[in-house]
């Protein structure tokens, strides 16, 4: 994400607003990591309880953009926010626990598919949250602010960048060693408590409030904390059921032999010896594959807390089993690193209710159902061997939409069984068994279109099963209208005015140009190293290292020349685009690694050396950073563009971003102010 700076004040100003600390320097570091691991915890906290945003999961990043933008709009001005922020904070914690919600799925033409809305409404509960996080985002941004203005401008953005990446290093810390909201409270109040100095009454019992509602969401009783999920688990007799984020998601139960489980194994011709099982879950799976006498099973799961739960409850106890192998893995990723073959793979109800980080459209297990993907699990089979999957689908054109691409995948249609209604209202179990050798199957029927127009298969480019046509859908444009909307309106009331943005154009586009190409990476290591949580942290942690790099080259030899950076921007753009990111599946891994870290990054590198030789000599850097996170507002925006285009396509507009922000670069810049002096105010040098 992108960061900024400034420059020092009124020394009445910083007597009052800043509190004293041993050096400015840890002050904005801290203030910095402040503002990106609460970002992330908002995002994981509120797409816990509020499943809206599992699916609108860029609604906190765009917020938080929001807010971020507005706090630095306001750096000179009174009053200090920050002090108001445990406050805030607590304020946000509390009304996410206690009015929870469920995403109302029901409909066609989004890309998710479920079940009915519990809790408040989605018109009230997304502005709500919006607004809260904007609100909550904007008061510890004014704290950084302030501190940025005891800087030159790239001093500032490179403590900001570290204390950024610091963040990210500590959430995803938290999240290796398995901790719950309360560490995260715990962390949160710690560097409030530095930052504040002196806390007020008000803070301290702000600050014991947050940890007193993190402490209830962690410790209510059959709470577990995944890296993905808040999941609750609840038990009647033998079977155990599992939620995850306040949607029912899993039930352990014991195999029998008339379960919807064992309609895969009537399809064989013979029962099958190894078998793979991708989304294996808390274990229903595998343990209907013991009990069918497989000789081998290799269970693959991404969360490891939902396969700990199979391994504590599951009444079959399948994982204990001798002749299963335990694998934590992306399903996709596993596919593509393993050279073993399969009698039967099955991709076991892989549906994850939520999206990849809090950005882009992708979910956990996106790249599970695009045509490549099923022909990486053909290319996987051993002679003989078949390909099962099933869900429950609300829609025939989405159950026409597989069983199509299995047609073109394996040249066959495939066997098509339904099973039971999951509580009449979720849709009917549909069941696909496929084969390129049709006597490996026994088919009692097969898939028949019958005259329907059958919708084209997913592609790793647009990997969106459940979009049903290349299109934005009506809820989302609507609700990114009001979105952008109340942003203005926000920006105009809290900052002040816009004549900032108007100085800053080429900013505000650079803002949004770099958001699309952090998507775009993002993307690009989960198709090629699994949509994991530990992926991500590692890109967002590279994002950010790449930007620190390019700060430190301009600090230490002035670029200029932003013409040829563009030329070379456009051309690594190019580069990336002619190279598709699933034309490096085939590599091992190290040189796929070399392959993507080059691809993908180093057009960031460029983008953030034209940023930094542009923002060094920023008249006020404080409010050119605030207008660069808003344009990322525009950019996450933009980002839904790919339901339409796909991702690759994304580079595009990109380069016309960079294009525009260039022509609209102004032709002479104001000399920045002093490392002292802003406003024509002097003040002392930076402690």
């Amino acid at each position: 994400m992108i960061r900024g700076s400034g420059r020092s004040w009124l020394g009445a100003i910083r007597g009052s607003i800043v509190p004293p600390m041993r050096g400015d320097r840890p002050q904005l570091f801290l203030a910095s990591f402040l503002m990106l691991f609460v970002e992330l915890v908002l995002i994981r906290w509120a797409g816990a309880y509020v499943v809206y945003l599992s699916y609108f999961a860029n609604f906190i990043l765009l917020g938080s953009f929001l807010g971020i933008g507005i706090g630095f709009l306001r750096a000179k001005k009174r009053p200090d926010l920050f002090r108001w922020s445990p406050v805030v904070l607590a304020g946000f914690v509390f009304f996410v626990k206690v009015f929870p919600a469920t995403i109302d799925r029901t409909g066609g033409q989004l890309i998710y598919f479920g079940v009915q809305e519990h809790g408040l409404p989605v018109w009230v509960m997304l502005p709500l949250v919006f607004l809260a996080t904007a609100a909550t985002m904007a008061t510890i941004a004014h704290g950084v602010a302030v501190r940025f203005g005891k800087f030159e401008a790239l001093e500032a953005y490179r403590l900001d960048i570290l204390g950024s990446i610091a963040g990210i290093v500590a959430f995803s810390a938290l999240a290796i060693f398995g901790t719950g909201p309360i560490a995260w409270g715990i962390v949160i109040g710690a560097v409030f408590v530095i930052l504040l100095a002196r806390p007020s009454l008000l803070q301290w019992l702000a600050m014991g409030a947050i940890l007193l509602v993190v402490a209830t969401g962690t410790f209510d009783s059959g709470t577990v904390w995944s890296p993905y999920y808040r999941l609750v688990v609840s038990h009647n007799g033998d079977e155990t059921a599992i939620d995850a984020n306040g949607v029912p998601h899993q039930t352990a139960i014991a195999v029998t032999p008339d379960s919807d489980y064992s309609l895969i194994y009537k399809r064989l011709a013979e029962t099958p010896g190894n078998v793979l099982v991708i989304g294996a879950g808390n274990g229903n799976d595998v343990a209907t594959a013991l009990a069918h006498g497989a000789s081998s099973v290799d269970a693959v799961e991404i969360d490891p807390k939902l396969m700990d739960i199979g391994v504590q409850f599951h009444p079959n106890h399948p994982y204990q089993d001798p002749r299963v192998r335990r694998i934590i893995d992306d399903g996709r990723a596993f596919l593509e690193g393993t050279d073993k073959t399969y009698d039967l793979i099955v991709f076991a109800l892989p549906d994850s209710l939520t999206l990849v980080a809090g950005q882009s459209s992708v979910r956990l297990e996106s790249y599970l159902f695009t045509e490549e993907a099923l022909e990486a699990a053909r290319d996987h089979l051993a002679p003989g061997g078949a390909f099962a999957m099933y869900n429950f689908y609300r829609e025939q054109w989405l159950a026409d939409r597989i069983a199509g691409t299995l047609t073109d995948v394996f040249g066959n249609r495939p066997c098509f069984d339904l099973g039971k209604t999951n509580g009449g209202n979720i849709g009917r179990f549909s069941e696909f068994v496929d084969a390129s050798d049709t006597s490996a199957l026994r088919c009692d029927s097969v898939w028949d279109p019958d005259g329907r127009t059958v919708v084209a298969p997913a592609t790793d480019d647009h990997p969106f099963l459940y979009l049903q046509q290349r299109t934005i859908p009506q809820r989302y444009l609507v609700t990114l209208f009001l979105v952008l909307l109340g942003s203005l309106v926000a920006v105009w009331v809290a900052g002040g005015s816009f004549p900032p943005m108007r100085a800053y154009l080429d900013l505000f586009l650079m803002g949004a140009a770099f958001l699309l190409l952090e998507t775009k990476a993002v993307v690009q290591f989960a198709l090629l190293f699994g949509t994991t949580w530990f992926v991500n942290a590692l890109v967002f942690a590279g994002v950010l290292a790449i930007v620190l790099a390019a700060i430190e080259v301009e600090r230490r030899v002035r670029i200029g020349r932003p013409f040829l950076l563009l030329v070379l921007l456009v051309l690594s753009l190019a580069v990336a685009w002619l190279v598709p990111t699933d034309a490096l599946l085939g590599l091992s891994p190290v040189p796929r690694f070399v392959a993507a870290v080059t691809v993908a990054f180093f057009p960031i590198f460029l983008a953030n050396l034209i940023f930094a030789e542009r923002f060094r000599d920023a008249a006020d850097p404080t409010a050119a950073f605030g207008v660069n996170l808003l344009g990322a507002m525009l950019g996450g925006t933009l980002e839904y563009l790919s339901l339409i285009v796909g991702f690759r396509a994304l580079l595009l507009v990109v380069a016309f971003l960079y294009l525009l922000a260039y022509l609209s670069r102004p032709k002479v810049q104001a000399a920045p102010a002093g490392p002292a002096d802003v406003a024509g105010v002097e003040v002392g040098a930076p402690a």
